[in-house]
């Protein structure tokens, strides 16, 4: 009996963990049975991401997983689409002597998220998260002995170590089919994945859902299941400042180096700064 799944569809499996497999092959089942000439499509056609990583956000072990974020879908270049929500291929450093660095400000959504961290530890003041304070923040960051990661890949590994499934509500995109439309014949796969999440022997992970796309998955039979936070999509400004956000990631410290805490300022320290020193480069005791 053939199979509903195109070859080059389920070749994508090897770059997920095997105790994903069954979970991801009844995933990619039913929406193949929802709509039979969809992954026939798709395996035909050119979509991000390339490399055979539709399902890399499936590397580590299912019962591993404490949370599952859901973002929109894959970055809109070869270059930064990696098959994992937020990780942005194109980006290695993360800080620059002006904040972040330009390939993080290119990536709307990963500055912004990057800001909100920031702002959930203290480090900036809402108010004041651009300019001469992200200066300071970046010179900071790239002291040696700052505490803070210096690469993607160590933004990436610091979310995994803490459980994060990192999905999109579509795993792709292609120029011409709007990611609304796109996401809508994935609903049935991310059922089967919440499915397989609800049926371990471990406490449900917590949703975490960013946009109105992924805020489809509240509408999937057994989603109640699971506790829930969802927010504005991270390209928003306001993303910056939402406290729910804060509370959810300040205590996880995302941006320090494994084994660093840095501490995170009360709510009455986090005051505008009076005075940022006009020597910003003697920041670090080098």
């Amino acid at each position: 009996m053939t199979s509903p799944i195109p070859a080059a569809i389920l070749a994508t499996l090897e770059q997920a963990h095997p105790s994903w497999h069954p979970a991801l092959l009844a995933g990619l089942t039913a929406v193949a049975e929802a709509n039979p000439g969809y992954l026939p499509e798709l395996a035909g056609d050119s979509y991000l991401p390339t490399d055979g990583r539709l399902l890399a956000a499936f590397a580590q072990p299912l019962n591993a997983v404490r949370y599952v974020l859901v973002g929109e879908g894959p970055y809109p270049r070869a270059a930064s689409a990696t098959g994992v929500c937020f990780m942005d291929g194109a980006v290695t450093s993360l800080w620059s002597d002006t904040g972040l660095s330009k390939s993080v400000n290119r990536a709307t959504s990963l500055r912004n998220f990057m800001k909100m961290l920031l702002v959930a530890e203290g480090a900036l003041h809402i108010d004041q998260t651009t300019g001469t304070a992200m200066a300071a923040i970046g010179l900071q960051a790239q002291c040696p002995d700052s505490g803070r990661i210096q690469t993607m890949p160590q933004l990436q590994s610091n979310l995994t170590a803490h459980g994060f499934l990192l999905l999109n509500a579509t795993p792709v995109f292609r120029p011409d089919v709007p990611p609304v439309k796109e996401a809508r014949f994935w609903l049935p796969f991310l059922k089967k994945i919440l499915d397989s999440l609800a049926e371990r022997s471990v406490p449900a992970p917590s949703l975490v859902l960013w946009g109105k796309i992924a805020a489809q998955v509240n509408a999937l039979p057994g989603a109640e299941r699971f506790p829930q936070q969802a927010a504005e999509h991270p390209y928003n400004l306001t993303f910056i400042g939402n406290l729910s956000m804060h509370r959810l990631f300040g205590p996880m410290h995302l941006l320090a180096a494994p084994g660093v805490t840095m501490a995170v300022a009360s709510s009455d320290s986090r005051k505008p700064l009076q005075s940022i020193p006009d020597e910003i480069s003697q920041l670090c005791n080098t």
